[in-house]
């Protein structure tokens, strides 16, 4: 099935081959040890090692504004999304949605469980990769009926995208089809919580072009 994208003005639909969710991608290493603290006072094991790339079923990543998820605990993260098709690489926005409760156990299994919604909206990459670093992105939760601030930081919070691309070997795999990878993302204003709704936000501050997405996410039951 196709993912519908748009690049330039133009209808880009890829039928994705593999989808990668990179973590534990902050370059600061006082920023990675916040994000693992307040992920282990949900009961997250620290990583072996940092980044880590975790392959995920490619249908997962869908530009639905509505998600299904079982059980209430889980919850989204912004995140920049590059994608790799016919030689082109395009930079987009997406959101890491997680099983926190699985994370607990398995940090793999727990992205695998969840769709990764993202916007239809993709920047070439040539002409943004001069000033990536300087792209803007911020997500926000509805509580109470109102949108709250959630994350906020530029990407040059994260790993160089250049080092994140050679680590996945994206590029190799893109040789076998479309590729898509989300790229980490920064700490929770108030800490990691589930909320219904999530919105996100990507902007370049020398055009003042933005990307956005907004999605639900609807609980199913958790039946034992």
């Amino acid at each position: 099935m196709n993912l519908e994208f748009r690049a330039a003005g133009a209808q880009l639909p890829l039928a994705l081959k593999h989808l990668i969710v990179a973590g534990w991608t902050g370059r600061d290493a006082a920023a990675i040890a916040h994000h693992i603290e307040e992920l282990a006072a949900l009961g997250v094991p620290a990583p072996s090692q940092t980044p880590l790339y975790y392959r995920v079923s490619a249908p997962l990543l869908t530009m639905a504004d509505t998600i299904e998820a079982v059980g209430g605990a889980s919850s989204g993260e912004v995140e920049p999304l590059i994608v790799v098709a016919d030689g082109k690489r395009y930079l987009g926005l997406a959101s890491d949605h997680t099983d926190r409760a699985l994370e607990a156990h398995s940090v793999a299994m727990s992205k695998q469980v969840c769709a990764k919604p993202c916007a239809a909206e993709l920047w070439d990459w040539d002409e943004i990769a001069g000033r990536v670093e300087e792209i803007e992105l911020e997500s926000w939760i509805e509580e109470d009926g109102a949108w709250v601030p959630y994350q906020s930081g530029t990407i040059a919070s994260i790993r160089p995208l250049a080092e994140l691309i050679e680590g996945s070997r994206i590029d190799e795999l893109a040789s076998d089809g479309p590729v898509a990878m989300l790229c980490g993302t920064f700490g929770a204003k108030g800490g990691v919580r589930p909320a219904g709704r999530f919105r996100m936000e990507m902007r370049d501050p020398a055009t003042g072009r933005k990307i956005t997405h907004e999605y639900e996410t609807v609980t199913l039951p958790e039946v034992a």
